[in-house]
C-alpha cells in the first residue's frame, strides 16, 4: 500500500491581492484526493521542490509550521487506519481529516442487530432466529471478502448492484433455491431498515431491488399414508417413540420447537369438558388453542410415566430435532412411505389432510396453527383429489344427477 502527500499551488485561482491557494494532494494506490490548506501565498514565494514557502517571505514561519502540522495529521490518520486492519481508500483519509464520520459498515450494523436478537431471546425472539441470522451474516461476510476484497463495506455503498451481485454469489457458490435466497435477502433488508432507523442510511436499496418468492411445494401425507404410519406395528422402542411424536404432530399441528417444550401446564380441561393444548408458539409467541383428539390423548397417557419425559419435565420424550428428522427417514422406510418425512411434513399434514380436506374452515385452522394472518395459512390450503370428488358428488346430488 503506497501512500504519500504533495503540496501544490492552484495558479488558476489567483485572488485580487495576487496570492494563490495551496492544496495538499493525497495519493493512495494511485488514487488521488485534494484538500485545501486554507493558506494563500504569492507564487514567487512558493518553492515547489522544497515543498515550503520561502523562509524570507512574510508569515513564512507560521505558514510552514501549519503545513508541517497538516502533513503530520494526515499521516497520523493513515497510520491509525492501517492499524485497525480494515480495508480503506483515499476518501476515508480525506473524510477523517475533515472530521466527517465515515459510513458505518454493513457487517458492523449487522452485528448490532445480532446483539439485539441475542439480548431478547425469549422476549419476542427465538434462538433459532438468531441462528438463521448468523448464517446470513456469514454469507454476507464471505461475499464482501471474496468479491470486494474487504473485511466490511460502508452502508453507503450498498446499492442495487451490490444486492444483485450478492444474489448471484449465493446462488452460484451455494446453489441455493430461490426461496432460500429470498430468506437471506429478508434478513439483509431488515438490517438495512435498522440502519435507516439509526440514521445511518437515508433509503433502503431494497426499495428498488425486488426478490421474488416462488410458490414452494410443501410435502404432506395423504389420509392413507398417515393411517399406514399409525397402524404400523413397531417393536423397536426408539422408533415407536419417533412414530408417536410424529403422529402427535400430525393431529395437533405443533412444530418441533413447541412439542419439545410441551409440559403438563400446557394441557388444560376447558368448559366443553375436553382437554386442550394452550401454548404460545415459540416462533411467533402467538397463543394457540388446540383441542386434543382421542388418539393424541392416548399418546400422552402412554408416556405419562416415561422416565425420559419426566426427567425433562415434558409430556413426550422428544429427542433433538436433528436426530428426530434422521429417525423419521428410517420410519418412512419401515412404513413404505416414499416421501421425506420431517416435522414440517407433520404440520403440513395437519393443515391439509386432517383439517382443511375435511371441511374445517381456514379461519379455524389458522387460529389452531397460531398464524398471524390468513395469508400464511393459505400456503397450506391444498385441495386434494378425494375432497374434489366428495364435493362434486354432493353437488351432483343437489342437482339431481
Amino acid at each position: 500500500m503506497r501512500f504519500y502527500t504533495n503540496y501544490s499551488m492552484k495558479k488558476g485561482k489567483t485572488r485580487k491581492n495576487g496570492t494563490n491557494p495551496l492544496y495538499v494532494r493525497l495519493t493512495l494506490n494511485q488514487k488521488r484526493a485534494e484538500l485545501s490548506t486554507g493558506i494563500f501565498v504569492n507564487p514567487n514565494d512558493w518553492d515547489e521542490v522544497k515543498q515550503q514557502i520561502d523562509p524570507h517571505a512574510y508569515g513564512a514561519i507560521v505558514f510552514n509550521n501549519r503545513l508541517q502540522k497538516i502533513t503530520t495529521d494526515i499521516y497520523d490518520i493513515y497510520n491509525q487506519l492501517v492499524s485497525v486492519g480494515k480495508t480503506f481508500d483515499i476518501s476515508a483519509i480525506k473524510s477523517r481529516f475533515l472530521g466527517v464520520r465515515s459510513s458505518v459498515g454493513f457487517l458492523e450494523i449487522f452485528d448490532y442487530y445480532l446483539r439485539t436478537i441475542e439480548t431478547n431471546i425469549g422476549k419476542g425472539y427465538a434462538y433459532r432466529t438468531l441462528k438463521h441470522y448468523k448464517v446470513s451474516r456469514k454469507k454476507l461476510a464471505e461475499f464482501i471478502n471474496s468479491k470486494l476484497h474487504r473485511k466490511d463495506t460502508p452502508l453507503t455503498e450498498v446499492n442495487y448492484d451490490f444486492l444483485n451481485k450478492f444474489d448471484m454469489y449465493i446462488k452460484s457458490e451455494y446453489n441455493v433455491h430461490q426461496n432460500t435466497a429470498w430468506n437471506y435477502h429478508k434478513h439483509l433488508r431488515r438490517v438495512l431498515n435498522l440502519a435507516i432507523s439509526m440514521d445511518h442510511l437515508a433509503k433502503n436499496p431494497y426499495y428498488n431491488y425486488k426478490v421474488k418468492l416462488e410458490q414452494a411445494h410443501r410435502e404432506f401425507l395423504t389420509r392413507d399414508e398417515l393411517k399406514k404410519i399409525e397402524s404400523k406395528k413397531i417393536e423397536l422402542i426408539r422408533m415407536s417413540i419417533v412414530r408417536d411424536v410424529f403422529v402427535f404432530a400430525c393431529y395437533t399441528g405443533l412444530s418441533y420447537a413447541d412439542i419439545s417444550k410441551l409440559n403438563s401446564g400446557h394441557i388444560q380441561k376447558r368448559d366443553d369438558g375436553n382437554k386442550w393444548i394452550i401454548i404460545n408458539r415459540t416462533k411467533t409467541n402467538t397463543k394457540c388453542y388446540i383441542p386434543l383428539f382421542p388418539n393424541t390423548i392416548e399418546i400422552l397417557n402412554k408416556y405419562a410415566d416415561f422416565p425420559q419425559a419426566l426427567l425433562k419435565g415434558r409430556v413426550l420424550p422428544v429427542s433433538t430435532n436433528q436426530n428426530l428428522n434422521s429417525y423419521l427417514k428410517e420410519l418412512a422406510e419401515i412404513c413404505g412411505i416414499q416421501k421425506n418425512l420431517t416435522m414440517h411434513v407433520a404440520r403440513h399434514t395437519f393443515a391439509t389432510t386432517v383439517t382443511l380436506s375435511n371441511g374445517v374452515p381456514i379461519e379455524t385452522v389458522s387460529k389452531i396453527l397460531g398464524h398471524s394472518s390468513l395469508k400464511v395459512t393459505q400456503i397450506y390450503a391444498r385441495v386434494l383429489e378425494n375432497k374434489i370428488s366428495e364435493d362434486m358428488n354432493t353437488l351432483k346430488g343437489k342437482l339431481g344427477m
